[in-house]
């Protein structure tokens, strides 16, 4: 008998245990994830104990708000891992097919009884609600292990919840009362393996959230707020390794330092406020039309860090005079009709044996040359052997 109870009091247990430790940590995020992965262990924990310790009523009624407890189990932590990569929860697709599975299963209840027909339409809802999520993360690049994890967590559920009750009713010939049901290997399976996967899903997206919050730490060190773009420390931690990178693979890269114009004028003239929103314009300029792997930083007080991985000199003097003769654009809505910004850009290329040092101060001196022959453009690095063979000072 003891035994018996353990086994009714293990899932609610588990259930209760992670909604508190999740609501706990959402009170410390706010994530609405977090809250969702509440909610299902909350959803989980008062099915189970509807289910196995409540009182019965008539017609096995009670069995009504536990299943609709577990379908809302799935659904919220369905909009948990789903919400955690900032996807469209599909919650009328979830509705929709946990409307049907209780439709189904209260004909299996009062209008042709059968236990069976209940474990399928409840355990075949569930799973298309896991398949939702199989879905839903199959597309979306996974960078830690952790995210393939809770990837497997979820097509592993489908399985679980599509082939177990098939296989079990198959091998048992059913059941004909629920005193048979409670006692029956099924039954036992469903609390264990139920208890397993609530333990590994919630270690999973436990360490999910350990791994967004150093994520968020990280980005709260390395971001420049203003800019919207990393700031130095954050451009060169990122740009060191991608350079070595490119280099290694016989991959062209290019780095790009942009000054803007007479800014020290600019706040003297227009207040500190205007210069600000002209720093914020030029970041979510760049932010707009930068290629996909560009790594964009605000290393100074005016000044400008973009390494572009694959670009040779050709799309780099491009992109960087997209840079150059976009930016009055993307700031005029922010600073006075009058105020028509500029910036000069050093450009440079990565050759064998480069570091990002010397490519900065490569295209520092390509600045300084674009600053020195009247601002507003784009200088290449050119080395000084090269100048001076083609007669330059």
């Amino acid at each position: 008998m003891s035994g018996q109870i353990f086994i009714q009091l293990l899932n609610p247990g588990i259930g209760l245990l992670f909604a508190v430790a999740f609501f706990l940590l959402w009170l410390n995020r706010r994530d609405r994830y977090v809250a969702y992965a509440a909610a299902a262990y909350a959803a989980s924990a008062a099915a189970f104990l509807i289910l196995d310790v409540g009182p019965a009523l008539p017609y096995d009624l009670h069995r009504v708000p536990a299943n609709i407890g577990f379908l809302a189990t799935g659904g919220f932590f369905a909009a948990a891992i789903i919400g955690r990569y900032g996807l469209p929860i599909p919650w009328r697709a979830m509705a929709v097919t946990a409307a049907l599975s209780m439709a189904v299963f209260l004909w299996f209840l009062l209008g042709r009884p059968s236990i069976g027909g209940r474990i399928l339409s409840i355990s075949i809802g569930a799973a298309i609600i896991a398949m939702m999520i199989v879905t839903a993360l199959w597309p979306i690049k996974k960078r830690y292990l952790i995210d393939r994890v809770l990837f497997w967590v979820a097509a592993l559920s489908v399985i679980n919840l599509t082939a177990r009750p098939i296989v079990l009713l198959a091998l048992g010939g059913g059941f004909d009362s629920y005193d048979g049901f409670q006692q029956s290997l099924y039954w036992t399976t469903v609390q264990f393996s139920q208890a397993m996967v609530a333990i590994v899903a919630a270690i999973s997206l436990m360490v999910a959230v350990a791994i967004d919050q150093i994520a968020e730490l990280r980005r709260q060190v390395d971001d420049d707020n203003l800019s919207g773009l990393l700031n130095r420390r954050g451009f060169e931690t990122r740009a060191g390794p991608t350079l070595r990178r490119c280099l290694d693979d016989d991959r062209p890269v290019a780095l790009m330092i942009a000054d803007l114009d007479r800014f020290k004028q600019i706040n003297d003239n227009f207040g500190h406020a205007v210069g600000d929103a002209i720093i914020a314009a030029f970041g979510a300029h760049v932010r707009a039309i930068a290629p996909p792997e560009t790594i964009a930083g605000r290393i100074g007080g005016e000044e400008f860090a973009l390494l572009v991985p694959g670009a040779a000199i050709d799309t780099a003097r491009q992109f960087a005079e997209a840079v150059r003769t976009g930016l009055a654009a993307a700031a005029a809505d922010h600073i006075p009709a009058a105020l028509v910004p500029t910036t000069s850009i050093g450009l440079t290329i990565g050759t064998p044996g480069s570091n990002l040092s010397a490519l900065m101060h490569e295209a520092d001196q390509a600045l300084y040359e674009a600053k020195r022959t009247g601002r507003d453009r784009v200088r290449t690095f050119t080395p000084a052997s090269l100048r001076l063979a083609a007669g330059g000072g």
